[in-house]
C-alpha cells in the first residue's frame, strides 16, 4: 500500500533542483495527529538513486507501516535515521536527498550542520557537575563517590544516534557512561559496540549475584509506538471519560437459523464467502444507531457532534497490537457487502498494510472476544466516541418454558456489555438504544424491512 505524500516531499525535491545543491529529507506526518513515528526499513540505500513513484522507505505509525513513494527523480545522498529506529519526530531530518550529477560529498557536512543547534545544549549538561565537584571533597568523601556522581548529571539530556540507542537498548548498555566520539560529543553507533564496563562495575554484579539469582526469568520487549500510543489514550480514556455499563442477553437462535439459511445459498456461489454473526451484529448496531442517534455521537468539549451515518470500528488483533478498521456507513450496506468488507480490512489490519482512512475516524465501535470463548467483559471507550459494544460468546442456555412439555427449553444466548460516556449518553438513551439493538438480533428479518 503506497501513500503519496506530494506536498511533504515536494519541497524537498524542489530545493534540489539547482545543479550540486542538496536538501533536508524531513519525517513526514502520516496523519493529523501524528507526532513522532518510527524508520520500519529504507528501501533505497545511500548513493542508490530513484525514480518517482519508487518506495523511500516504510513509516511505522501508531496504526500501521506506510510506504512513502518519491514524487520525482532523485538520490539518497544520506540516511541519517537508520532502520529500527523508533520515536522520530515529525519534521526531523532523517535523511539528505538530492539529484544525479550533484555532489555528494557534503551531505555529511549539512547533516553537522542540522545537528549543530544541539551541540550547546549537550556541552552545557557536563557544565554543572564540574561546578558541585570540588565540593565532594570537602566532607572527605573518597575518590569513587565524585566519580559516580560526575556520571549521574550527564543523564539531564544525552546526545546520541537513533541507532545507538538501539543498541544500547538492546545489550543493556548506560548511555550515560558511554563517551561520544561523533560531532559535539555525540554518541554513535561505534562508541556503544566498543564500550566496555568499568573493572570496579564489572566486580560489583559478582558481589550481588545471590540477590539476582533469586529473580525469575524475564524476557523485556521494547515498546513499539503503536503499543505505547495504544497505552497513553486507552489510559486518558478509563481516567477521563465517566464510563457506565450496561448488560444484556440476547437470543440468538433466529440469527443462527437464518445465518445457516443464507450459508447454504452463497455456498451454492462460487467466490461467495460464508456469513459470520460478527456482519450480523455490525449491522444491527447500524440499524439501532439510525433509531437512537443519540449513541452515535461524540464528546468534542465545546458541542456534542452527533452523527447521520453509522461508521462502524470493528476492533482487530494484530501481533503489533488492537487496530478499528472501520465499516463506513455500515446501515446502507447488506450482510453480503459487510461480510466480505470486513474480512479485508482485517487481513489488512493483520498485514500492517491499512491506509489511515480506513482506520481513523469511526463514530462507534465494537470488540467482540466470543470466538475467544468469553461470555461477558466490559471494553474502553475509544474517544472521541461516545460509546464501545462488547460482546461475549454465543452459548446454549436452558430457561423455563411452561408450554414445552419438559417445562424448559434450550436457547443460544449471547451477552453483550454496552460502554457509554455519561457526558453524551444518558442511562436511560443507553437503555433504549440497548433495547433497539436487541430487538434487530432477536428479529433478525427486520434487517431487510
Amino acid at each position: 500500500m503506497a501513500l503519496s505524500l506530494a506536498r511533504t516531499l515536494s519541497r524537498g525535491f524542489h530545493l534540489s533542483a539547482r545543479r550540486n545543491a542538496l536538501a533536508q529529507f524531513n519525517m513526514p506526518a502520516m496523519s493529523p495527529t501524528m507526532t513522532e513515528g518510527g524508520i520500519a526499513s529504507w528501501k533505497k540505500k545511500e548513493g542508490e538513486s530513484f525514480s518517482a513513484g519508487d518506495v523511500l522507505l516504510e513509516i511505522e505509525t501508531d496504526k500501521a507501516t506506510i510506504d512513502v513513494e518519491a514524487q520525482d527523480d532523485g538520490i539518497v545522498a544520506k540516511i541519517v535515521v537508520q532502520d529500527g529506529s523508533k520515536g522520530v519526530p515529525v519534521g526531523s531530518v532523517i535523511a539528505i536527498i538530492g539529484e544525479e550529477g550533484d555532489d555528494l560529498s557534503g551531505a555529511a557536512a549539512l547533516v553537522e550542520q542540522v545537528q549543530a543547534p544541539a551541540a550547546p545544549k549537550e556541552e552545557k549538561a557536563p557544565e554543572p557537575p564540574k561546578a558541585e565537584t570540588p565540593a565532594a571533597p570537602s566532607p572527605s568523601k573518597p575518590a569513587p563517590a565524585v566519580e559516580t556522581k560526575s556520571d549521574l548529571p550527564q543523564g539531564d539530556r544525552i546526545f546520541a544516534s537513533p541507532i545507538a540507542k538501539k543498541i544500547a537498548l538492546e545489550r543493556g548498555i548506560p548511555l550515560a557512561q558511554v563517551k561520544g566520539t561523533g560531532p559535539s560529543g555525540r554518541i554513535i553507533r561505534e562508541d556503544v559496540e566498543n564500550w566496555k564496563a568499568p573493572a570496579a562495575a564489572a566486580a560489583q554484579p559478582t558481589a550481588q549475584q545471590p540477590a539476582a539469582a533469586e529473580l525469575p526469568d524475564f524476557v523485556d520487549t521494547p515498546v513499539s509506538n503503536m503499543r505505547r500510543v495504544i497505552g497513553s489514550r486507552l489510559t486518558q480514556s478509563k481516567q477521563e471519560l465517566p464510563h457506565y455499563y450496561l448488560t444484556a442477553e440476547i437470543s440468538m437462535d433466529k440469527v443462527l437459523k437464518l445465518r445457516q439459511v443464507f450459508n447454504k445459498t452463497l455456498s451454492e456461489k462460487e467466490g461467495s464467502a460464508k456469513l459470520s454473526v460478527n456482519d450480523f451484529i455490525i449491522k444491527a448496531v447500524a440499524c439501532a444507531l439510525s433509531d437512537v442517534p443519540e449513541a452515535n455521537s461524540a464528546w468534542l468539549g465545546e458541542v456534542i457532534r452527533t452523527y447521520k451515518k453509522a461508521d462502524i470500528s470493528v476492533a482487530v488483533a494484530t501481533p503489533t497490537g488492537l487496530i478499528t478498521p472501520i465499516i463506513k456507513d455500515a446501515g446502507a450496506k447488506g450482510l453480503a457487502s459487510i461480510s466480505a468488507e470486513a474480512k479485508g480490512l482485517a487481513k489488512k489490519a493483520r498485514d500492517g498494510k491499512l491506509a489511515p482512512g480506513e482506520y481513523q475516524g469511526g463514530t462507534f465501535t465494537i470488540s467482540n472476544l466470543g470466538m475467544f470463548g468469553i461470555d461477558h467483559f466490559t471494553a474502553i471507550i475509544n474517544p472521541p466516541q461516545s460509546c464501545i459494544l462488547a460482546v461475549g460468546a454465543t452459548q446454549a442456555k436452558l430457561v423455563p418454558a411452561p408450554e414445552e412439555e419438559r417445562g424448559f427449553k434450550t436457547v443460544n444466548v449471547m451477552k453483550v456489555t454496552l460502554s457509554s460516556d455519561h457526558r453524551t449518553v444518558d442511562g436511560a438513551v443507553g437503555a433504549r438504544w440497548l433495547n433497539a439493538f436487541k430487538g434487530y438480533l432477536e428479529n433478525p428479518l427486520t434487517f431487510m424491512l
